[in-house]
């Protein structure tokens, strides 16, 4: 009996030494040398970068298509995962942003100058988040968690204002601008610039009508300007106004009148009407500062200006089509005597008259 009870003793602590032994096999144990880094187990997670429109909305053929155009691109090329949310109204602002930060975005684009306050709201209320805004700079004041980006927009438009001064049949031509402030203001002075320098090559005197849409998404009141100008004698209207330029197009196309495009190559919408386009590439701008968050050298608390030196602004490339040969190449000449410093491209109304002083 004593024999068959010591049996079973044995018989049962032989079984929970082999359950326990088994129990143990299932924790990992790491078994490499000293130095050597143990293999990952887990995928890196992915970087999620988003976008919030003006009212102009991803498809206004102008920025906000381009900066969702540089997401796309990012998307493909870097695997990140890209998104946006549009704006209908200023109000909605906020709440997109709201709603990015929730979905859980490692960096939030703001599309346009007039979404620099509700960058600057989000960007304090939230300090661990990274945000970006395409057109606005706060200077010395720029959050750490921020970046602005920005691009020299009189410099292109000062070559298609030659272009304009140098085609014109009429001797009038328009601009068709946004909503004034600082940006346009850049694409409008730079503008009335090149037009005078071809002015003053050609040795008479050409007329600049200018309107501003107080506006970005108003289609029809860019239509209505153009067609305006058009009976006023303009034979070329260049905008820089986001979705109201889709009007300004149409009435180039129904006036039989040359058009010149903004931000985007533009001759798409019109082939036989839109001359040159004035290009700002935010695609590329939106590109580089994803590129960098990629790499874990996102550039806060500063803004990054972009200009013809870095290829982010020129004319067109389908500016062949329409422009002769000759006026190209003295467009190239002026690239680089923009670039060098040769000639100061005015931004303002108060550099516009400086500038004018160097050409008398």
């Amino acid at each position: 009996m004593k024999k068959k009870l010591l049996s079973l003793l044995l018989i049962t602590v032989l079984v929970f030494s082999l359950v326990g032994c088994g129990k143990k096999a299932e924790t990992p144990v790491d078994t490499t040398d000293e130095g050597t880094e143990a293999p990952e187990t887990e995928t890196a997670e992915e970087i999620k970068v988003a976008m919030v429109t003006d009212e102009g909305g991803v498809h206004d053929q102008s920025f906000n298509q381009s900066a969702w155009e540089g997401l796309q691109q990012a998307e493909k090329d870097l695997g990140v995962k890209v998104s946006y949310k549009e704006s209908q109204q200023d109000a909605d602002f906020a709440p997109n942003f709201e709603s990015l930060l929730d979905e859980g975005n490692d960096l939030i684009w703001g599309i346009g100058f007039k979404l620099s306050d509700a960058v600057m709201d989000a960007a304090t209320a939230n300090p661990e988040q990274l945000y970006a805004i395409v057109d606005s700079s706060y200077g010395d004041n720029t959050p750490e968690n921020v970046v602005g980006v920005m691009f020299k927009a009189e410099q292109p438009s000062f070559l298609v204002g030659y272009i304009a001064g140098k085609m014109t049949k009429t001797d009038t031509v328009g601009f068709v601008g946004g909503i004034a402030g600082d940006i346009i203001w850049g694409f409008d002075y730079g503008y009335q610039a090149g037009v005078q320098y071809a002015a003053k090559e050609l040795g008479k005197e050409i007329k600049v009508l200018n309107q501003y849409a107080e506006s970005f998404s108003d289609v029809a009141k860019g239509k209505a300007i153009a067609t305006q100008m058009y009976q006023q004698g303009a034979d070329i209207v260049f905008h820089a106004s986001g979705d109201v330029g889709n009007g300004v197009i149409e009435a180039a196309k129904e006036q039989d009148k040359w058009a010149i495009g903004v931000d985007r190559d533009q001759n798409d919408l019109a082939p036989d009407n839109v001359l040159t386009s004035a290009i700002k590439r935010v695609d590329l701008g939106v590109y580089y500062v994803t590129e960098e968050l990629k790499k874990g050298d996102f550039p806060g608390g500063k803004t990054i200006t972009y200009g013809l030196e870095d290829g982010a602004v020129d004319i067109a490339p389908t500016s062949n089509k329409h422009v002769p040969e000759e006026i190209l190449k003295s467009v190239e000449d002026l690239k680089e005597k923009i670039i060098n410093g040769e000639i100061k491209v005015p931004y303002n109304e108060e550099t516009y008259n400086e500038y004018l002083e160097t050409i008398k």
